[in-house]
């Protein structure tokens, strides 16, 4: 068993919204030394899986078929094992 940590962000090329709209809430708090926000996710599962190989295959292809847009976000993973 593992612990599959996923990280997905938008590619740098594309526009975030919302990262923009938090950077500008910040500088009306006076934050005005914060910038260049952007916004991902964070995602966590468990891997039933016989070794980190097998792990980081079905956790790399639900990333690309599923959980992460592959025109706009790149997605990067950690495996723990459990």
């Amino acid at each position: 068993m593992y612990k599959a940590t996923i990280t997905v962000k938008l590619r740098p090329s594309i526009l975030d919204p919302e990262g923009k709209a938090i950077e500008h809430a910040l500088q009306s708090l006076e934050y005005t030394r914060l910038s260049g926000v952007r916004v991902g996710k964070e995602i966590e599962l468990t891997v039933d899986a016989e070794d980190a190989a097998t792990a980081e295959k079905l956790v790399d292809e639900a990333c690309s078929k599923l959980l992460a847009n592959p025109v706009m976000e790149d997605y990067t993973f950690e495996l723990q094992e459990l």
